[in-house]
């Protein structure tokens, strides 16, 4: 291959990095308009010139990557790598990875405090909505946004798969802050995965028994509160921690009532927020009775937007536990979820085993899993969700 470099400015380096980082710097460089080979160079020179080489990546299954530098600079990179007693790949990654936290995205920047807002909803129970909503929150924060992800359906299934303790009936929680009860800083219930991977992004506010009174508290406290706005509960409750994300992800439970009301206005655009960036995400199974959950969701939506004069984006469907094998009933309804165009279809997740596995040992999905069919279809729904 011949170098786009004349006269030996550069020199071409093959090494390895994990997919989620060059993923990441390939969108991030774009972003600031700046050459992927300038940013590489920016990042070892600056990770060599630090006191130490910090906080491990995961490069497990990290794919190949090639670059251009300046010659004699890989050389340098690697006597540091030695130096410091850390492979090449490594070094690498850990140079890429503090690039990126040095550089962060301008579409965060242009939206002050605002944080993209994805409400993972359908009526129907059993279609994925949990796996879902912890698995692109696992795909963010391997990618090197901050990330909360609210667990907002009662049952707790979100909280309990990631190994988070649920909230107990009586105490602070997020169903006491939304009926204007809350005792304390909701930033205390916050609890962060503490995994490597994530590298201290990855966060949950966790579920509480009392959310199956929340319809009936919130209905309460309006019929109290003069000017008190049912459907702007969530908002209010989560307005104090915008600040620390860069996404927040909400677990919905399947409700047509006030509870999921609030969680779509949360997701609604909100003014000067371009269209895209925030709305709801639809998991859906290739079966007659998701189609019949979907528009009733879809339907709600509707409702909803004209009575508050609301834009909700739909920012896409995914077909999860899909299996061909089930013949023509599963083949046809995927055809019609295709055939939609908007919303598009994200991502098609197979009934593959190792979701179920992750759940059972009680770890994310793109820890257990990382190379996974399904982990990376997590990261596909990241991806297409992002405006």
């Amino acid at each position: 291959m011949a170098s786009p470099y004349p006269d030996g400015d550069r020199e071409k380096v093959a090494s390895k990095l994990p997919s989620a980082l060059q993923q990441a710097l390939k969108v991030r460089a774009a972003e600031l308009s700046v050459d992927i080979q300038d940013a590489v160079e920016a990042a070892v020179n600056d990770w060599r010139g630090s006191t130490s080489s910090g906080a491990e990546v995961d490069t497990s299954g990290a794919k190949s990557f090639s670059t251009w530098l300046p010659p004699g600079l890989y050389e340098q990179f690697k006597e540091t790598c030695t130096d410091r007693g850390i492979s090449y790949t490594q070094g690498l990654a850990q140079s890429i990875r503090d690039w990126l936290d040095a550089n962060p995205s301008p579409q965060h920047g242009a939206r002050g405090t605002d944080p993209e807002r994805k409400i993972v909803g359908n009526q129907k129970g059993g279609v994925g909505k949990t796996a879902i909503s912890a698995g692109i929150g696992e795909a963010y924060a391997e990618a090197g946004k901050r990330v909360l992800v609210v667990d907002f359906d009662p049952q707790g299934h979100l909280s309990e798969q990631l190994g988070v303790p649920q909230i107990e009936p009586n105490h602070d929680s997020l169903v006491s802050h939304m009926c204007g009860e809350g005792r304390g800083d909701l930033r205390d219930l916050v609890v962060e995965i503490d995994d490597p991977r994530y590298q201290k992004r990855l966060h949950v506010l966790p579920a509480c028994f009392d959310g199956f009174l929340l319809d009936a508290k919130i209905a309460v406290v309006a019929t109290q509160k003069r000017g008190f706005q049912k459907e702007a509960a969530l908002e209010l409750a989560l307005r104090p921690l915008e600040a620390d994300y860069d996404v927040i992800i909400v677990d919905c439970p399947p409700s047509l009532g006030i509870a999921m009301d609030a969680a779509l206005y949360y997701g609604r655009r909100r003014r000067g927020e371009p269209a895209g960036v925030s709305g709801v995400i639809i998991p859906v199974l290739a079966e007659d009775s998701s189609a019949t959950a979907y528009g009733m969701l879809a339907q709600q939506i509707e409702d909803l937007c004209e009575d508050l004069s609301l834009d909700m984006d739909y920012l896409g469907l995914v077909v999860n536990l899909y299996d061909s094998r089930r013949g023509y009933v599963a083949t046809s309804s995927l055809d019609n979820w295709k055939s939609l165009g908007d919303p598009k279809v994200l991502a098609i997740i197979g009934d593959l085993k190792e979701q179920r596995e992750a759940v059972r040992k009680r770890m994310p999905l793109l820890t257990y899993a990382p190379h996974s069919d399904q982990a990376e279809a997590m990261r596909q729904v990241a991806r297409g969700a992002t405006r």
